[in-house]
C-alpha cells in the first residue's frame, strides 16, 4: 500500500505545481491584441524575427531535454530506487554507449544554437553595405537620444524616423559613458561606447511607433532614458524629412514673440540649436550640448522621452528640472508666471 500512495502524493503536488505555475504565467500576459510597449515577442523587422526564431527553437530543445531529464529523474527516484530486504553491495559498470551519448547529444545541441545565433548576429553588423541604405548616427548621451542623418542633414532627439522596408545602419557612439541601445520590436540590444562605432542593421517591415530604452546603468537617470522609433511609409518618411528641413517658424507677436526674445537672451541659447536663432560652431567639441529644438515642437515626447509634449508637462520640466529628471544636466532657469509661459508658447510653436 506504501508504493501508490506515494505515487499519487507525487502526483498531486507536480499538477498543483503545474497549474500555479501556468496561473502565474497567463496572469502576466498582456490583454488580448495588445502588447507591452517593449515586448521582446512582437518582431516587427527580419531581424527581429530572427531573433523569435532562434527563441523559439531554442525554447523548444529545452522543452525536450526538461521532459527527458525530468521522466528519468521520476524513473530514478520513484521505480528503480524502491527496494524490498537489506541492500545489495554496491557495484558499477562501465557502458561506452552511454557515456558517449552524454558527450556527442549536448555538442549537438550546442551547435544547433550556435550555428544561427552566431550567423544573426553577423548579420546585424555586416562589413559593407547596399547604396540604398540609410545611415542613421546614433549618439548618446546623459541622458538623451541625438538622431542624425548624414545624407539629409536632419537632427532631432529622442524620436527617429524611419521608412519601411528600407535597410537602416544605426550607427552608434557616446559622448560621455557605456549605454545601450536597447529597441526590442525592432533591432534587439547593442551597447553604445565611448570612442567605438558600433552598428545594427535592420529592415522594418511593420509602420507603426515602437519604444526604445537605454538598458546599460548610466547614472542617475539611466531608467529615463528612453526614446521612439517611427517606422513610416516612404511618403510618410520623405513629407517628414521635407518637413526636418525647412526653417523654423520666427514669431513676430504675441506670446511666443515673447518667448523667442527670453530663449536668445536665457542660457537656453548656449546649449541648444534652433536654426536662424542659436547654434553651436562646428568647433564646439567640449562641454554639454542639449538636443536640436528647431523642430521642438512637432515632436510627441520630452526630457527623454519620458513625458508627453504638451505645455504643461514642458513648463515642469523648465521650471525644475531635476525634479522631473534626477541629474539633468539642464539648469534651472528660475523662470516663473508670465516669462515661463512666453517661453513655452514659443517652443511649442517650433512645429
Amino acid at each position: 500500500m506504501t508504493m501508490p500512495f506515494r505515487l499519487n502524493r507525487c502526483r498531486i503536488a507536480t499538477w498543483s505545481g503545474l497549474t500555479l505555475l501556468l496561473l502565474s504565467v497567463v496572469g502576466c500576459a498582456p490583454p488580448p491584441g495588445t502588447h507591452y510597449r517593449l515586448d521582446t515577442l512582437s518582431p516587427r523587422s527580419a531581424l527581429t524575427q530572427r531573433f523569435y526564431d532562434i527563441f523559439v527553437e531554442v525554447t523548444v530543445i529545452d522543452i525536450i531535454v526538461l521532459i527527458i531529464v525530468v521522466a528519468i529523474f521520476v524513473l530514478a527516484l520513484m521505480v528503480f530506487s524502491t527496494r524490498t530486504g537489506e541492500p545489495t553491495e554496491f557495484s558499477w559498470r562501465t557502458d561506452v554507449f552511454l557515456e558517449t551519448a552524454w558527450i556527442v547529444i549536448p555538442m549537438i545541441l550546442v551547435i544547433a544554437i550556435a550555428i544561427p545565433t552566431v550567423k544573426t548576429i553577423i548579420e546585424t553588423q555586416p562589413y559593407t553595405w547596399s547604396p540604398d541604405t540609410l545611415e542613421v548616427r546614433v549618439i548618446a548621451h546623459q541622458w538623451w537620444w541625438e538622431f542624425r542623418y548624414p545624407s539629409t542633414g536632419v537632427v532631432t532627439a529622442d524620436e527617429v524616423h524611419i521608412p519601411v522596408n528600407r535597410q537602416i545602419n544605426f550607427a552608434m557612439v557616446s559622448r560621455d559613458v557605456i549605454h545601450s541601445f536597447f529597441m526590442p520590436a525592432l533591432g534587439g540590444k547593442r551597447d553604445v561606447v565611448p570612442g567605438q562605432e558600433n552598428h545594427i542593421t535592420l529592415t522594418a517591415n511593420t509602420p507603426g511607433e515602437y519604444w526604445g530604452q537605454c538598458t546599460e546603468f548610466c547614472g542617475d537617470s539611466h531608467a529615463n532614458m528612453r526614446f521612439r522609433v517611427f517606422v513610416d511609409t516612404p511618403e510618410q518618411f520623405d513629407a517628414w524629412t521635407k518637413h526636418q528641413l525647412s526653417a523654423p517658424v520666427h514669431p513676430t507677436e504675441g506670446l511666443a514673440a515673447e518667448g523667442a526674445k527670453i530663449f536668445a537672451d536665457a542660457p537656453c541659447a548656449v546649449c541648444h540649436t534652433v536654426r536662424g536663432i542659436s547654434g553651436l560652431s562646428p568647433q564646439y567639441t567640449y562641454g554639454f550640448r542639449g538636443p536640436d529644438l528647431t523642430h521642438f515642437g512637432s515632436r510627441g515626447t520630452i526630457a527623454g522621452a519620458i513625458m508627453d509634449n504638451t505645455p504643461e508637462n514642458l513648463a515642469l520640466w523648465i521650471h525644475n528640472p531635476d525634479a522631473v529628471k534626477p541629474g539633468a544636466n539642464m539648469p534651472t532657469l528660475g523662470l516663473s508666471g508670465h516669462d515661463l509661459n512666453a517661453l513655452v508658447a514659443y517652443l511649442e510653436s517650433l512645429k
